[in-house]
C-alpha cells in the first residue's frame, strides 16, 4: 500500500535524486526516496542490533572471570616471547 506524502528536499538532494531517475537507475523520485528510506531503516536496525550485542558483551565481561594485572602481564610476556621465538626475533 502506498501513502502519498509531501516532502521538502534541498537543491542538491533534488538534483541527485533526479539524476538517478534520468540515468535509468530508478523509475521515479518516489522509488529513489523509498530506497533511501529502506536503507536508512536497515542501517538503524543494524545499529540497534550492534548496540545490543555490545551491551551483552560488556555485561558478560563484567560478570565473567577476571584476571589480575600480574597474571595478565605474565600472559603477555609469554605471548611476546612465543612470537619472538616463532619469528626468530631477538629481544
Amino acid at each position: 500500500m502506498s501513502i502519498k506524502s509531501s516532502i521538502s528536499l534541498t537543491e542538491q538532494q533534488n538534483a541527485f535524486a533526479r539524476s538517478l531517475v534520468e540515468s535509468g537507475q530508478y523509475s521515479s523520485l518516489s522509488s529513489v526516496l523509498q530506497q533511501g528510506l529502506e536503507l536508512l531503516r536497515q542501517k538503524t536496525e543494524l545499529e540497534a542490533l550492534e548496540a545490543q550485542a555490545l551491551r551483552e558483551l560488556i555485561r558478560k565481561r563484567l560478570n565473567g572471570p577476571t584476571v589480575s594485572a600480574t597474571e595478565m602481564e605474565g600472559r603477555l610476556e609469554a605471548l611476546i616471547e612465543r612470537k619472538r621465538r616463532d619469528l626468530s626475533v631477538d629481544a
